[in-house]
C-alpha cells in the first residue's frame, strides 16, 4: 500500500473578545492558499484553525458588555467559523480552547510533561502586563511606556505563578533559528527574533491567580487556586487539533506541523515560547512560522475610532468570496504589511478576473458549442507558434510551482494569472472565429489547445479561487477528484462532451 504524505499547516488561534475583521481573513485565505496547493500534489492535508477563548481579554470584554465569558465566547467564535465556512477555509479541524473533552486533556498532559522535565516552578512576581496582549513586558520594551502593539500603558501585577525556564533553551532556540532548522519566513523577522534572543531571555509566567483570572480557563493540575496562561493553553491547539491527548494515532500521523501561518505581532509566542516549550515537553519543532503582516483600510490603521474596521462577512455577501480572496491574496505582499479598499477589489474583479481569466473561459466554451457541438476538437499536428505557446505556458506553471513551494503566495498568483493571459493572447492572436471560415481543423485545433488551457486553469486557480476553479470544471465536465497538479499539460481529449457555458464573474460596480 501507497502510503500518502501528509502536510499539516495552521493558522494562528484568533481571540474572540471581539468579532472577526479584514486582517483575519487575510490570514484564513493565506493559509488555505497553502493547504490547497498541498491537495493538488497529492497529499493528505490537516488544516486547523479555532478559538482562543481562556483570555483574560475577553473576561474583560464580556464585563463591558454585561454578559458572561462563556455567552461572549460561544457568539464571537460562532462569528470566526461562519467566516471560515464562508471564505472557503478548508479547515480539518476547528478547535475551540473551551472545549473540556477535546482541548483540556492534551493541555494537562503537555503541562505535566514539562513540568517533568523541571522546567515549571512557583514564584511570587510583580510586572508589568499588557492584556491586550497577554503578555508580561520589561519597562525597556516598553517605548514611551506603553505596550508596542496596543499603544496602552500596561497594568502592574503582583502575584504568585507558576514560571516556566526559557532561558534554559536561549542557546538552542538561537542555533534552530539561525539554522533554519526551524525556518522563519521573511528573514526580517528570523533577524528580529535572533536579536531578541541575544539579548536574553526572561523565564516567564504561565498561570494566573483565579482571581485575576476570574475562575476562567483551563486549571493548573494538582493547583485549584490557579489558571493556565492563554498562550501555554492556546499554543497547545496546534496539538489537540490533531489530537493530542484524544486521539494519539491522529496526532502522530500528521505531527509536527509543517507551517505555522500568523501574525507578525505574535511571532515571539510562536518562535521563541512555542520551541521551547516542545523542546520541553520532548515533542518535535514545527517546521516553518509564516509571518503575515497586517492590512491598512485605505492607507490608514483599522481602529473603531475611526470607525474603519471592515467586516469581511459583509464584503462576502457583498461581492463574493472568491472576488474577496482575490483582493487580499493579490493586493496585500505575502510577508509584509498590505492596503484594502473596496476600490481595489472592484478594479481587481473586472480588470483581471472578468477581463482576463472569465473572458477566457467563456469565449472558449461559447465558441465551441457554437461550431464544434459544445464538444473538444481533434488536435491536429501543432504549429510552431503552438509548440512556442505551449512551452511558455510550461514554464510558467514551472515557475508557479517555485514560488508556491517557497510559500511566496502573491507571485505564483501572479504567475498564475499570467497562464491565463497568455492563452488570452494566443486566442486573440490565433483568432479562431476567422479560422473556422477558411480552415475548420486548424480551428478546432487552436480550441483544443485554449480548452485545455481552461482546464489547466481550473487546476492552478484553485488555491486562491475555489469556486471559480469547481465552476470551470464543472464547464467543462470534469471529474472535480481529477483536479490535481499532476494531470497539467495533459490535453482533454477529442469529443469530450463540455458542460453548458456559464458566467465566471459579474462586472461589479
Amino acid at each position: 500500500m501507497i502510503k500518502i504524505e501528509t502536510y499539516y499547516i495552521t493558522t494562528a488561534i484568533p481571540y474572540v473578545n471581539a468579532a472577526p475583521h479584514i486582517g483575519h481573513a487575510l490570514e484564513f485565505v493565506q493559509t488555505d492558499a497553502l493547504a490547497r496547493y498541498q491537495r493538488l500534489l497529492g497529499k493528505d492535508v490537516a488544516l486547523v484553525t479555532g478559538s482562543d477563548e481562556n483570555s483574560l481579554k475577553n473576561v474583560h470584554a464580556a464585563e463591558k458588555l454585561g454578559i458572561t465569558t462563556a455567552e461572549l465566547c460561544k457568539n464571537n467564535a460562532a462569528a470566526f467559523r461562519k467566516l471560515a465556512d464562508e471564505i472557503g477555509l478548508s479547515y480539518t479541524s476547528f478547535q475551540y480552547t473551551s472545549d473540556k473533552e477535546k482541548h483540556s486533556p492534551g493541555v494537562h498532559r503537555f503541562w505535566e510533561l514539562c513540568n517533568r522535565s523541571g522546567d515549571i516552578y512557583k514564584k511570587k512576581y510583580r510586572g508589568l502586563y499588557c492584556v491586550g496582549c497577554e503578555s508580561f513586558y520589561e519597562e525597556s520594551e516598553l517605548p514611551e511606556g506603553v505596550c508596542p502593539e496596543h499603544k496602552t500603558k500596561p497594568e502592574i501585577v503582583e502575584e504568585e505563578n507558576y514560571f516556566f525556564k526559557l532561558s534554559k533553551y536561549a542557546k538552542k532556540l538561537e542555533e534552530l533559528i539561525e539554522s533554519d532548522e526551524l525556518l522563519i519566513l521573511p528573514e526580517s523577522r528570523k533577524n528580529e527574533m535572533l536579536s531578541f534572543i541575544r539579548g536574553g531571555l526572561n523565564d516567564f509566567s504561565i498561570s494566573r491567580s483565579v482571581e485575576r483570572a476570574k475562575g476562567w480557563g483551563i486549571p493548573v493540575p494538582g493547583d485549584p487556586s490557579q489558571i493556565m496562561y492563554v498562550w501555554f493553553d492556546a499554543l497547545d491547539t496546534y496539538l489537540t487539533g490533531i489530537g493530542y491527548g484524544t486521539n494519539e494515532e491522529e496526532f502522530s500521523k500528521y505531527w509536527p506541523a509543517n507551517v505555522h501561518v500568523i501574525g507578525k505581532g505574535i511571532l515571539r509566542f510562536h518562535a521563541i515560547y512555542w520551541p521551547a516549550m516542545l523542546l520541553s515537553a520532548g515533542l518535535k519543532l514545527p517546521k516553518t512560522i509564516f509571518v503575515h503582516g497586517y492590512i491598512t483600510v485605505e492607507g490608514q490603521k483599522m481602529s473603531k475610532s475611526l470607525g474603519n474596521i471592515v467586516d469581511p462577512l459583509k464584503l462576502i455577501e457583498k461581492y463574493g468570496a472568491d472576488e474577496v480572496r482575490y483582493c487580499l491574496l493579490s493586493e496585500a505582499p505575502t510577508f509584509d504589511d498590505g492596503d484594502f479598499s473596496e476600490k481595489a477589489l472592484i478594479e481587481k474583479n473586472n480588470n483581471e478576473l472578468l477581463a482576463n481569466l472569465g473572458n477566457l473561459v467563456n469565449r472558449a466554451m461559447v465558441f465551441t458549442g457554437k461550431n464544434f457541438g459544445g464538444k473538444v476538437p481533434e488536435q491536429g499536428a501543432p504549429t510552431e507558434e503552438d509548440k512556442k505557446f505551449l512551452e511558455g505556458q510550461g514554464e510558467t506553471i514551472s515557475k508557479i510551482k517555485s514560488k508556491s513551494d517557497a510559500l511566496e503566495i502573491r507571485d505564483a498568483l501572479q504567475f498564475t494569472m499570467a497562464f491565463a493571459k497568455n492563452a488570452n493572447k494566443y486566442f486573440q492572436d490565433t483568432a479562431p472565429w476567422v479560422l473556422i471560415k477558411e480552415d475548420k481543423a486548424r480551428a478546432g485545433t487552436v480550441l483544443s489547445t485554449i480548452l485545455s488551457q481552461a482546464k489547466d486553469l481550473s487546476i492552478l486557480i484553485e488555491p486562491y479561487l475555489p469556486s471559480k476553479s469547481e465552476g470551470i470544471s464543472r464547464q467543462l465536465n470534469l471529474n472535480l477528484e481529477e483536479r490535481k497538479w499532476e494531470n497539467l499539460g495533459k490535453p482533454l481529449p477529442a469529443g469530450h462532451q463540455l458542460g453548458e457555458p456559464k458566467v465566471l464573474f459579474k462586472k461589479l460596480e
